[in-house]
């Protein structure tokens, strides 16, 4: 078994342990199988809290608790599509209080409560399927 099935299944196990794949977090990639339906990694942590690395893409609008994390960084926000187009490298993050955008090519680690399963935000109308909630984040 390696490390990180190992640890995933003691967090799942109620052991107290960190509830991260890893020290440095999950990687996107982590979360969805090659069909993109969700890993059994993001099926064992949904609802726990997480840490996952990634870049700020620009916010949607100014004065939000909202924004995008990219695996990748990305100066436009190409995100409001349908769920069957929405792309397995990025996570919709609601912050616990308004952000302070950071540059897009900055990395960074968000930490928050994994959601899983398509939810549409009533005020901006963005798509997700993969979201971090009440969630804070730091520069990497």
């Amino acid at each position: 078994m390696d490390r990180r099935l190992f640890l995933t299944s003691l967090a799942a196990a109620g052991l107290g342990l960190a509830t991260t794949a890893r020290a440095d977090g999950v990687l996107l990639r982590e979360l969805y199988n090659k069909d993109k339906s969700f890993s059994d990694l993001a099926l064992s942590l949904a609802g726990q809290r997480i840490e996952v690395g990634g870049y700020m893409a620009p916010p949607l609008k100014a004065e939000t608790n909202f924004y995008v994390l990219t695996r990748r960084p990305m100066a436009t926000c190409p995100f409001c599509e349908t769920e069957a187009q929405w792309p397995t490298d990025i996570v919709a993050v609601y912050a616990r209080d308004l952000i302070v955008p950071i540059p897009f090519n900055v990395p960074m680690l968000t930490t928050g409560v994994l959601e899983l399963g398509t939810y549409t935000d009533p005020d901006l109308g963005f798509v997700s399927r993969v979201r971090l909630t009440d969630a804070r984040f730091d520069r990497a």
